[in-house]
């Protein structure tokens, strides 16, 4: 999830608003699947229109702990036909093993960031708030933001900003970030946007924040976000029935990129088939009610053979 980019709110505020559910479900349901994976549950919005739509059993895995809570209870009502566990999508494979599911009729994967994680200033996440410099999806993990930020050699943070924030000034970021540690360590978030800023600038109209880049590129190093969705890349699709199909949403190129070019593999090796030809977006009127969608990129690929 790029640039601040997240899942979306309703108008009241708190109530999760999904992206593209009703493309998600017409994909879904076509395949009349009997269990779905959704692997990124997230607060259940995606869940509950599929649980919905469909007869199926839904497995929904997620890394933060909060998140499959907050899934829990909104997926309440449909009793046993939900189980959650709180996991890295990387480790799909283990999961369904362990819950004694061979195989999915449907996976799906929403790469974009709760805004309940993005609006708790004590996670971290956010240049919006003053908290502590953690960025951890999953608490239960060591590494966090304020020891990438303290500890890193310049030429490393450097490179975590060059390349997972996309960020033309990585270099003098970096090197402003290693002389302000000197004075002294960083603990904040705005701490961390004050050198930023430092560097860049403030924001200027109609542009991102100068620190959107590099907390996008420190959240990915602390989560390891671009290896795990390559894990699920690599195994979630060879879980898939016949038939199965398996959509994923993301919100930005170093996403994208990647399935994209997973998916033309499966599909050119003959097994899959492409059931978008290229990346569906969301709607005019989607994104005119959730502005937060105007980012996302859905693919979508069917099991054909063994």
């Amino acid at each position: 999830m790029l640039l601040g980019e997240e899942k979306g709110l309703s108008a009241a505020g708190r109530q999760h608003v999904a992206v593209m559910t009703e493309e998600v479900v017409r994909l879904v349901r076509a395949c009349k699947p009997m269990t779905i994976v959704d692997a990124t549950v997230g607060t259940g919005g995606h869940a509950e229109a599929l649980l919905e739509a469909t007869g199926a059993h839904l497995l929904g895995l997620d890394r933060d702990a909060e998140a499959i809570s907050n899934a829990g209870a909104r997926l309440e009502r449909f009793g046993d036909r939900v189980t959650l566990r709180q996991a890295d999508f990387r480790n799909v494979d283990a999961v369904l093993d362990e819950c004694a599911m061979p195989w999915a009729g449907a996976i799906l994967a929403d790469l974009g960031m709760s805004s309940f994680a993005l609006d708790d200033p004590a996670r971290g996440f956010s240049f919006r708030f003053d908290g502590p410099l953690d960025m951890r999806m999953d608490q239960r993990q060591e590494l966090c933001a304020r020891d990438i930020v303290n500890e890193e050699s310049e030429e490393e943070l450097a490179r975590i900003i060059a390349i997972y924030g996309e960020e033309h000034a990585a270099r003098r970021i970096a090197r402003a970030l290693v002389e302000a540690r000197r004075r002294r360590l960083l603990e904040t978030t705005g701490e961390l946007r004050a050198v930023i800023e430092g560097v860049v600038g403030g924001r200027r109209q109609g542009r991102i924040n100068p620190a959107t880049r590099t907390f996008q590129a420190l959240r990915i190093a602390v989560n390891r976000e671009m290896e795990s969705l390559g894990a699920f890349l690599d195994n979630a699709p060879a879980r898939l029935a016949m038939g199965g199909r398996m959509i994923v949403i993301a919100y930005h190129s170093l996403e994208d990129r990647p399935v994209k070019h997973r998916f033309r593999e499966l599909v050119n090796g003959g097994h899959f088939e492409a059931v978008t030809r290229k990346a569906s977006r969301p709607t005019p009127e989607e994104v005119a009610r959730n502005p937060r969608a105007r980012s996302a990129r859905l693919r979508c690929i069917e099991r054909r053979s063994a």
